[in-house]
């Protein structure tokens, strides 16, 4: 009994503790494929300091509270709209994560590799530095494919 409340003590200590822990905000996130992956961190961080016992329309409402201006700000709208009509599949801050990631997200790694060969420009190198560059980077194995070859003739 008496290390049953003893328990029950130290966990109530604990959560009053956790909610005194200093915890940073995520920053303003308004689109950017670069500000994704950060804004989504924080955002996660901070629910699971702060925000573990508030019900997941809460923590989805204090998420879209930091996605302002530029493209994000329209994309909220229709999602606020979607869930004001029931619309929207998003029930809990990870179903939104997701949803963020999809519409405003990080490329796969494929489709960086191939960024990153389409980006490679010769400048005033000569063909052979060039092609070593084309061939260290992440897409250089694709370089015997047809679009990779058109890449490297648009160089």
């Amino acid at each position: 009994m008496i290390a049953t409340l003893q328990l029950q003590v130290n966990t109530m200590l604990l959560q009053q503790q956790g909610s005194q822990v200093e915890v940073a905000r995520p920053q303003i996130f308004s689109g950017k494929m670069e500000e994704v992956s950060a804004f989504i961190n924080m955002a996660c961080i901070y629910i699971r300091m702060k925000m573990m016992e508030e019900a997941a329309t809460t923590q989805v409402a204090w998420v879209l509270s930091y996605v302002q201006g530029g493209v994000a700000e329209a994309w909220k709208d229709n999602l606020l709209n979607e869930l004001a009509k029931g619309e929207s599949e998003v029930e809990s801050a990870e179903q939104l994560f997701t949803k963020i990631r999809n519409n405003f997200g990080e490329m796969s790694e494929e489709e960086r590799k191939i960024e990153q060969l389409r980006t490679i420009e010769q400048g005033n190198r000569t063909c052979d530095e060039y092609v070593q560059e084309l061939k260290r980077s992440p897409g250089g194995a694709a370089m015997r494919d047809v679009p990779s070859l058109k890449n490297l003739r648009g160089g």
